[in-house]
């Protein structure tokens, strides 16, 4: 059966010269070999409908008869240097260069190694919450040597070439795949790109600059900080050899409280009033985040009218917090006594 090499690029039949260009860079990528989830029968497909669809004689000969007919009617990699083998497609027809980087250009890159981020849980008080904390916590990780402050090395030691890259940092690698031979380059792992290694290394780290080690870190907790919310301690993480150190994340849980709740910026909490000062009003000393207060409860408050207490709520910003919200609960007695009853009769008669 005849190959639809418009539908293997995933274009129209109207399509441009830059479409099918575009079409055959995105889908080569996700098929390249090389690459961890390549597919190699898929590559050589894109790689045959492009070298079909992007020569202008072979297009025209494919969209007339369904086939080629130029260099044997195979699409392939002849005439490209480098090449292993293939017939059929001569890529002087235009250009490769610019594609083939995309896949090996970028390992001439250096790439600034990075240390592995760490994650830890810390339980906060509903206070510590709302007005921020300090934490230290112990951690066992990769860390920076201390003896040699991570250059490997004792202390005054000498430095000498690296005889594995002869001092360059660098090797050079070959690599065969479907589509040729290249060569990459990758940072020499003994003497981890610098191009000269110790000749008396460190003792603790033997040499490596990081070791694992316990390490003590200091957390402040920011006011305000919601119950899951994550703090990030850049370069707190893993350290690794000539590299950067990774981050620490750490999810904060904050603990429930048995009076108070909060309600964005603002602090909640019930407050149960006798029915008596509802009708007549009176004072109450409550608990606060600061410390005791009285509250000044209005004659005749509604059951779950709100009383709010200005700045005693969350930490917004530097001299700036929420609010306390007091929900009044009007406790009624269950029991009354006959004198009690008797004047509650004369409330009723009065309408009240």
């Amino acid at each position: 059966m005849a190959k639809d090499y418009y539908n293997i690029l995933g274009v129209s039949k109207r399509a441009s010269k830059e479409e099918i260009k575009k079409a055959f860079r995105q889908l080569a990528h996700k098929y390249h070999p090389d690459k961890k989830d390549g597919d190699e029968i898929k590559f050589k497909e894109v790689s045959e409908a492009y070298g079909v669809l992007s020569n202008d004689k072979k297009r025209a000969e494919f969209d007339a008869y369904g086939r080629t007919f130029s260099d044997g009617g195979n699409a392939g990699f002849e005439g490209f240097e480098g090449s292993t083998g293939g017939a059929g497609f001569n890529a002087q027809n235009f250009d490769f260069g610019d594609i083939f980087n995309e896949f090996f250009g970028g390992a001439t890159r250096e790439r600034v190694k990075r240390g592995r981020d760490i994650s830890i849980d810390i339980a906060v008080s509903f206070k510590e919450s709302v007005f921020g904390a300090q934490r230290k916590v112990l951690l066992t990780k990769i860390s920076k040597c201390s003896t040699c402050s991570g250059s490997g090395s004792k202390e005054d030691s000498e430095f000498k070439t690296c005889n594995i890259c002869n001092g360059k940092g660098k090797i050079h690698e070959t690599k065969s795949s479907l589509i040729g031979t290249f060569t990459s380059v990758r940072v020499c792992d003994t003497c981890r790109g610098t191009g000269s290694i110790p000749k008396d290394k460190c003792n603790k780290c033997k040499g490596f600059g990081v070791l694992r080690q316990e390490e003590e870190i200091a957390i402040t907790i920011p006011p305000g900080i919601s119950n899951g919310e994550m703090i990030r301690l850049s370069g707190n993480g893993e350290a690794v050899s000539d590299g950067m150190p990774g981050d620490l994340y750490i999810k904060v849980h904050v603990q429930e409280d048995k009076i108070f709740t909060k309600e964005g910026n603002n602090i909640r909490m019930d407050l149960n009033v006798k029915f008596t000062d509802a009708l007549l009003g009176g004072n109450y000393t409550i608990q606060t985040l600061d410390g005791d207060i009285t509250v000044k409860i209005p004659a005749g408050v509604s059951f779950n009218e709100i009383l709010r207490v200005r700045g005693k709520g969350v930490t917004i910003a530097k001299n700036h917090r929420g609010d306390l919200l007091i929900r009044v609960n009007i406790t009624v007695p269950t029991k009354l006594s006959r004198k009690s009853k008797q004047l509650i009769e004369e409330l009723k008669k009065e309408g009240v």
